[in-house]
């Protein structure tokens, strides 16, 4: 049966707890084996699971996690440290940082039977290859000799009579907990009760077809079953709808471009010919688009993905849901200098450097002395490299993103960074400056793909130019990223360089 909407403290809960689950969500590092950055991640969510400022209060405690050998797959399993006998099984689905990558490792041009559900046996509901073959690397994963199963068999057996199973997880995280959930409900349990199960998803695109949809919400008893979206997140709209965003987003931007309905339809066109649906009705969040990236708004693909990844994430499905956001993990935003050789001294700035810091030099681990200064200030002597690298952070809550302003260059020229434009939008011929960094005498200007002639370095990091002609045209974006080609290197594009020329009719 259907089960009836909770309290949205539950919600906020079952939020905390599935965005923990993206603690140290990056690649290895370099030079950290599977083994140490399981450990890891083990000690993050352990830290964040104690921090009584979020909604779950500090009232959790880690009993199991494992992590994939390739990273590919997370799950933890938590119980609740007070009186109410409650457990969590925690998803955390693929880790990218694209929303349309992580839409296409689910691999749904092919679907396969779940077997595994209490259905007849010659029709078994569908899931998409991709949903499948990650339920079946989260059911393999183990931790100490025990599978996620064993673990929770383990916990149950121990545990006072009634307990409450909680299934949570975030976007992929969440379409994997609509498999497990009903899963674990086919299974038979120690202990002196049959636990009953509640099911959270939050930005979750479905796993499987109709069949498979009727089952979870109705196939098995749920003491909750709640599906929380974002109306403004593109993610749960894979795989019913997807072709809907097209139309977004409102009340200032990023409305879609040309290019973006191209990629859209391409997103929505990998299902082929098989169906999908979503587990029930969702539950809206943000439905006057209230909450939204005011730096990334402008009619470009650039700046619609960019936006789909805000209103994807886990701080935002947090703050729509009135729940305090999780402890960041580690953020670089510069270092000095940005060139030089093997044994230059290198001070790297950012936030959230406290707890465990490791730092590598592009594919290189930094074994050598380091001085942290404070949570902000690491001072490091740069390991033996070539080339142009970038210096990233890690801690028990994850590695910093590679950032251009983090960028080590082996025996120089350092780095061409472009960090505005003035104005952002005009005509062609418009006078335009542009700031940045790195800048030489000879520097080239490309708006887009077209060169503007007659540049002039006015000071070392400014660049005068006219914006050319010839840039926009039939089925072509008009907001274009301006580079800056100098001794070598080319600006890397982002959204302090874009420059808008007015539509065509």
């Amino acid at each position: 049966m259907a089960a009836q909407q909770s309290t949205p403290a539950a919600a906020q809960v079952a939020m905390t707890l599935a965005g923990i689950a993206a603690t140290a969500a990056t690649p290895r590092p370099s030079g950290e084996s599977v083994a140490e950055q399981c450990a890891r991640v083990i000690l993050g969510v352990s830290q964040q699971l104690t921090v009584p400022e979020l909604a779950t209060q500090g009232g959790w405690t880690l009993v199991w996690a494992a992590l994939s050998e390739d990273n590919a797959n997370m799950a933890y399993l938590a119980k609740s440290t007070d009186r109410t006998n409650r457990f969590a099984v925690v998803l955390r689905g693929t880790v990218s940082s694209s929303v349309t990558d992580l839409l296409e490792d689910l691999d749904v041009g092919t679907v396969v039977p779940f077997s595994a559900l209490r259905t007849p046996p010659d029709t078994p509901p569908y899931v998409s290859k991709g949903a499948m073959e990650a339920f079946c690397q989260i059911m393999a994963m183990s931790a100490q000799g025990l599978t996620l199963v064993q673990a929770l068999a383990g916990a149950l057996a121990a545990a006072p009579p009634d307990p409450t199973v909680l299934v949570t997880g975030h976007s992929l995280g969440g379409c994997l907990a609509t498999m497990v959930a009903p899963y674990l409900q086919t299974l038979s349990w120690p202990g002196s009760a049959t636990p009953v199960f509640g099911l959270y998803t939050f930005a979750a695109p479905t796993a499987g077809g109709p069949d498979f949809a009727e089952y979870v919400m109705t196939g098995v008893p749920w003491v909750a079953n709640e599906r929380y979206v974002n109306n403004y997140d593109l993610v749960p709209l894979a795989w019913t709808s997807i072709a809907t965003a097209k139309g977004w987003y409102p009340d200032g931007g990023p409305a879609a471009d040309f290019d973006t309905k191209a990629v859209l339809s391409a997103v929505a066109a990998l299902p082929g010919p098989n169906t999908y649906a979503q587990p029930g009705t969702a539950i809206p969040l943000n439905q006057d688009y209230g909450t939204k990236d005011g730096a990334v708004t402008r009619k470009s693909l650039q700046d619609f993905l960019a936006q789909a990844a805000y209103q994807h994430s886990n701080d935002v499905y947090l703050r729509l849901l009135g729940a305090p956001t999780l402890p960041a993990g580690p953020v670089v935003t510069g270092i000095s200098p940005n060139t030089g050789w093997s044994g230059s001294q290198v001070t790297i700035t950012g936030t959230g450097f406290s707890g465990g810091v490791a730092i590598d030099f592009g594919p290189v681990a930094y074994t050598g002395l380091t001085v942290i200064e404070d949570d902000t200030t690491i001072t490091v002597f740069a390991p033996p490299g070539v080339g142009v690298v970038d210096v990233r952070v890690t801690t028990r809550l994850g590695t910093s993103p590679a950032v251009p302003t983090a960028q080590f260059a082996y025996g120089g020229p350092p780095p061409v960074r472009v960090t505005g434009i003035s104005p952002t939008r005009g005509r062609s011929g418009t006078p335009v400056t542009i700031s940045g960094v790195n800048f030489t005498a000879d520097a080239k200007v490309f708006f887009s793909a077209v060169e503007a002639t007659g540049a002039q370095v006015t000071q070392p990091g400014t660049i005068t130019v006219d914006a050319p002609s010839g840039v926009t045209g039939v089925d072509k974006p008009s907001t274009v990223n301006v580079t800056v080609l100098a001794h070598g290197y080319s600006s890397p594009s982002g959204p302090a360089d874009e420059y808008t020329y007015p539509e065509l009719p």
